[in-house]
């Protein structure tokens, strides 16, 4: 608890380009979430790095990212919005807790199995701890919530484990996160696949909403989603790729499902996927039209990140130093 607020952490990668998705699933309800939660909103580049990255483009992707949460609508007072690589806390504390991580713990995660999949010539350690820096990125701030989808639970879990575990051994020492599941808009799927998440790394262009994507291209990949041969629009698991455009309408617009397939009762596939284009470009127009004007102010953008930064690390300092005197490090004489 911070000033009688229950505190919340969530982040995102500083690699590849957010979608749709990102932002109905994410990003958008983080604005809600900050009146009520005393909130942390990380760039976590900590863990792009798990991936080989050019540095001169992860910065720029970095400060970006940094600045599509300010354009989403995150007040800068309000939350603290940050470098996790601008805090030691994340990393020193994932080295403790990486002691208190079973190997067996860790081998059952699916991400790590995708990964390595997918990048099988750069197998590393930090992809196979990335759970361990998770943990930390949210116990170091004492966590009470942690926003997460259902393809993120697994590492909740395993936070949660570590958390009871060290606290067994040490006393109260971590707050024992919960998850905060959205409601709607927290699964936005693929629009050339609807069995799978929309996702920032598809190689198919077509088959995400990009937030920088101008309102032609929208329109346009929306004409290409995949549908169906049944002609009938209905929400319905049997219709994943109607049920998804829905889903998508309904996050934009603030409908509900059943009103929004009475809505369209005698319309076909074409004026769905129209309206459904245009109810984004109005969400996203905006989005993009500050995030254009931030970008141009380098000095308000650069002090949010000094006065945020020095934010999260007096946080991060209190855990971090009752970690440190728990597990029986010397103590640090300071000036």
């Amino acid at each position: 608890m911070i000033d009688g607020k229950k505190v919340l952490f969530s982040g995102m990668q500083a690699t590849g380009t957010l979608t749709l998705g990102n932002y109905l699933g994410a990003l958008k309800n983080w604005v809600a979430l900050s009146e009520e939660y005393e909130c942390f909103y990380s760039v976590v580049d900590l863990h792009s790095i798990t991936v080989r990255q050019d540095p001169a483009e992860l910065r720029k992707r970095a400060r970006n990212l940094l600045i599509l949460y300010l354009a989403a609508g995150l007040n800068p007072e309000k939350n603290c919005i940050y470098y996790q690589s601008h805090v030691s806390g994340h990393a020193e504390l994932a080295w403790i807790l990486n002691c208190f991580t079973y190997m067996g713990e860790l081998n059952r995660m699916t991400q790590f199995k995708d990964k390595s999949q997918k990048h099988a010539d750069n197998i590393n350690a930090g992809l196979f701890t990335y759970p361990v820096l998770m943990a930390a990125d949210i116990l170091l701030y004492q966590s009470d919530v942690v926003p997460v989808g259902i393809d993120q639970m697994q590492h909740l879990e395993i936070t949660r484990d570590i958390a009871q575990r060290f606290n067994g051994v040490y006393g109260d020492v971590f707050t024992i996160p919960e998850a905060y599941i959205g409601k709607s808009g927290a699964k936005i799927m693929s629009l050339q696949n609807p069995e799978k998440k929309m996702s920032k790394s598809d190689e198919n262009p077509n088959a995400s909403i990009y937030l920088m994507d101008d309102p032609d291209t929208i329109r346009r990949k929306f004409k290409r989603a995949v549908t169906d041969s049944e002609a009938n629009i209905a929400y319905r698991e049997e219709q994943p790729g109607v049920r998804n455009l829905l889903d998508i309408y309904c996050a934009c617009t603030g409908r509900m499902p059943q009103d929004a397939v009475a809505g369209f009762q005698g319309q076909g596939y074409g004026q769905l996927k129209e309206a459904v284009g245009e109810a984004v470009v109005s969400v996203l127009t905006p989005v993009q039209e500050e995030f254009a004007r931030l970008s141009k102010d380098k000095s308000y953008i650069d002090g949010i990140i000094k006065s945020n930064a020095e934010k999260a690390e007096y946080y991060a300092a209190k855990t971090l130093r009752k970690v440190q005197k728990k597990v029986g490090f010397p103590e640090r004489i300071r000036k």
